[in-house]
């Protein structure tokens, strides 16, 4: 029987009595491409932002048999959960080659880093390869294109050995070519970890998902594969709703424009 990867229970998360999550329960296994979708104020990021101890929570978050709720942010990611925000979290003065020693430090000594490398290490030349930024590492991180340092920072993350990956929106602002590279490679690095992805662009999801989490209003909606939660009629309410209420709000602009 395959172990749990990463497990939520009766996750609950409260701000000054706003409640933005309650009752979610997740189990992600190894080796899946699991996207998170729903309409704004959904909770997705939430969840994210509970599993790495952004923000305080209840309910049960384990990760093998360590619980994570009990656990403080730097201790979350030296247990190998990373996560990515919507804008890269990259040092723009530094080269590629530098943001990725900088990110595999996390698990040398204070010694270690202080020391002169003359060599580049194998698990960052390894990173350099996956993706795809070996003829740009000494290209500085300000200099690349949008794409290119979504992926960097994703880099950031394996040369972390990081086996659970948190992805928010990370093809936002992207070209179709960018998105299409984007999920390539969350399918070559994905065997081997879990990888969440928070997201809105639902052909990316189409794409690529292998399982989906719908949220609503801070719960669980719906789940299963791209056909299963596609097919069901909750959610086929909440985003046609989603979907005409905008469509009221962009008309609603356009009338007082014409005025």
């Amino acid at each position: 029987m395959q172990k749990d990867y990463l497990q939520v229970r009766d996750l609950h998360v409260e701000f000054d009595g706003f409640v933005a999550v309650q009752k979610v329960d997740l189990t992600i296994f190894q080796g899946d491409l699991r996207f998170l979708i729903g309409p704004n104020g959904a909770g997705k990021t939430t969840v994210v932002d509970a599993i790495t101890g952004l923000v305080p929570s209840t309910g049960s978050i384990e990760y093998g048999s360590t619980r994570l709720n009990q656990l403080k942010v730097h201790q979350i990611v030296r247990l190998g959960i990373g996560r990515t925000f919507q804008t890269a979290s990259i040092f723009e003065q530094l080269t590629v080659l530098q943001n990725l020693d900088i990110a595999a430090g996390i698990h040398r000594t204070r010694r270690s880093l202080l020391r002169t490398r003359r060599e580049t290490a194998p698990q960052i030349e390894e990173a350099l390869e996956i993706i795809g930024l070996a003829d740009l590492r000494d290209r500085k991180g300000g200099e690349l294109a949008h794409g290119q340092r979504q992926w960097l920072e994703i880099g950031m993350l394996l040369v972390q050995d990081a086996k659970v990956l948190l992805l928010d929106e990370p093809v936002a602002g992207m070209s179709h070519d960018e998105r299409q590279a984007t999920g390539e490679l969350l399918q070559r690095i994905g065997p081997d970890r879990t990888i969440v992805v928070v997201e809105h662009d639902m052909d990316f999801m189409r794409s690529f998902a292998q399982s989906v989490t719908v949220l609503a209003q801070g719960s669980v909606l719906s789940e299963g594969t791209v056909a299963e939660v596609q097919s069901d009629p909750r959610v086929q309410e909440v985003y046609l709703g989603h979907a005409a209420t905008e469509a009221a709000r962009q008309a609603m602009a356009a009338d007082k424009e014409a005025i």
